[in-house]
């Protein structure tokens, strides 16, 4: 078995190409970030992946950027997904990741969404990968529990960060829920929440070893449900992020860190964390 960390391009700044660079020489297999609605952008990706041989994950947003118009119909998502579909093709992703729905909506609505939002990957034979996301459909544990008993042949991308706070708590108290769910694991992002937000400052602080000492156990139990479907490469972007994510000194909007060294700090941390568990699960099978 094999860990793939892709770097986000959330918050990454800069020329593609060197943003490319950089993941690469950091040992990143590919990039993940949000597919560009523009043809020379998509092309100047394309470009740097292809420069730099790197694959790439296409993250999707629908009816508007991270949280949706809260107005708008399941028709406006849908409409918008197959727009940003027929873009993400032009890339060759991997698979896309989803951010879709929206929180206030009744469950048959986003069961309508989920069920051909589905079908318009299949028809694209793109794999689609919906995520956890506060705002959207799937923004608490309960909920994508009844989405995953609907629709077996759902994926999720896991960021657990966003049910830390929706929960208010860290989610050792739902690891029923979590292992019932794990089945339908398709990728992970290693963001860092805890009880009052969704990023520590920095995964590495001693303060916040409580969280992250969960999250891993948490990523574990995903690791094991895929290792037992056979699944043989397993998916994984740090994602430590900006737009108040990321904590700053008050008065001076310093950030309290830099970014692309939080997430290659977690890049190197998940590559350690997953040999100690390849190597216990060995040990179990011998």
């Amino acid at each position: 078995m094999e860990l793939h960390l892709y770097r986000t391009l959330w918050g990454a700044t800069g020329d593609i190409d060197a943003i490319a660079a950089e993941a690469a020489a950091a040992g990143f297999h590919g990039l993940e970030g949000q597919v560009p609605e523009t043809e020379a952008a998509r092309r100047q990706l394309r470009d740097a992946l292809q420069r730099h041989g790197l694959s790439y994950i296409a993250e999707v947003t629908t009816a508007g950027s991270y949280v949706p118009a809260r107005r708008a119909s399941v028709d406006d998502h849908l409409i918008s997904l197959a727009q940003r579909l027929a873009w993400a093709r032009e890339l060759g992703p991997e698979f896309i990741t989803c951010i879709g729905g929206c929180d206030a909506w009744p469950f048959t609505a986003s069961l309508r969404f989920f069920r051909e939002a589905m079908a318009l990957a299949d028809r694209d034979d793109i794999t689609i990968s919906f995520e956890t996301h506060r705002a959207r459909s799937l923004f608490n544990p309960w909920i994508t529990l009844d989405f995953a008993r609907a629709m077996p042949q759902m994926r999720f991308t896991f960021d657990f960060s966003h049910w830390c706070v929706v929960c208010e708590r860290l989610l050792d108290s739902e690891l029923d829920i979590l292992a019932l769910l794990a089945p339908q694991a398709h990728h992970v992002h290693a963001r860092v929440g805890y009880d009052q937000g969704p990023q520590v400052p920095h995964p590495g602080a001693p303060e916040y070893a409580e969280a992250l000492r969960a999250h891993q156990h948490w990523w574990e139990m995903l690791w094991s449900a895929m290792a037992q479907r056979g699944r043989q490469v397993m998916t994984m972007t740090p994602e430590f992020g900006p737009d108040g994510y990321l904590h700053e000194i008050p008065f001076s909007r310093i950030p309290v860190g830099d970014l692309w060294e939080i997430n290659r700090w977690m890049a190197d941390s998940e590559r350690a964390h997953f040999e100690r568990w390849r190597e216990a699960q060995a040990r179990r099978s011998a």
